[in-house]
C-alpha cells in the first residue's frame, strides 16, 4: 500500500454497508422512541411546560386551549414513532413534516431559536433516516443488469 493510500481521510471512502445499517439503526431507535416519550409527556407535563411553546397564532386557530392542543400533538407524535417503528421510510417523512412545523411554530413565536436550531438538527438526523431506508434503485437496477 502506497503511502498516499494509507493517510486518505475517511471522508474520501465509500460508507460501508455496515456503517450504514449501524447509522439507520440509531436513528430508527432514536426517532421511534423520542416521539412516544414527547407524545406522552404532552398528556403530563413532566419534562416541560409543553403548552408555553405553543405560538398564539397557533393557539388562536386550533379549537380548545393550549393543553388540549398539546393533547392533540402528543397524538400525533405517537403516531409518528410507532410509524418510524414499522415503517421508516414513511416514518421519517413524517417526522420530518412535523419538524418542520414545530420549527415554522418555534421561529415565528420568537425567543426559541435556541430549541428551532436544535430542531433543524433533529430534521437534518430524520432526513437522513429516510435517505438510508430508501432503497438505491441504481445499485438494485444494477443487480438485476438494467443498467450497464
Amino acid at each position: 500500500m502506497s503511502t498516499t493510500a494509507a493517510h486518505q481521510s475517511p471522508s474520501t471512502h465509500a460508507t460501508s454497508s455496515k456503517g450504514a445499517e449501524r447509522a439507520f439503526l440509531l436513528l430508527r431507535t432514536v426517532f421511534t422512541i423520542a416521539p412516544i416519550v414527547f407524545g406522552l409527556d404532552k398528556f403530563a407535563n413532566v419534562l416541560t411546560d409543553w403548552p408555553s411553546y405553543l405560538a398564539p397564532w397557533i393557539d388562536g386557530i386550533v379549537p380548545g386551549d393550549a393543553q388540549q392542543a398539546m393533547y392533540i400533538v402528543g397524538v400525533i407524535e405517537i403516531v409518528a414513532g410507532i410509524v418510524v417503528a414499522t415503517r421508516p421510510r414513511w416514518g421519517a417523512l413524517l417526522v420530518s413534516a412535523w419538524l418542520i412545523g414545530i420549527i415554522v411554530n418555534l421561529l415565528t413565536y420568537g425567543g426559541f431559536y435556541d430549541v428551532a436550531l436544535r430542531d433543524f438538527g433533529l430534521l437534518v438526523a430524520a432526513l437522513s433516516l429516510y435517505v438510508l431506508a430508501t432503497p438505491d434503485h441504481a445499485a438494485t437496477a444494477t443487480e438485476r443488469g438494467t443498467i450497464a
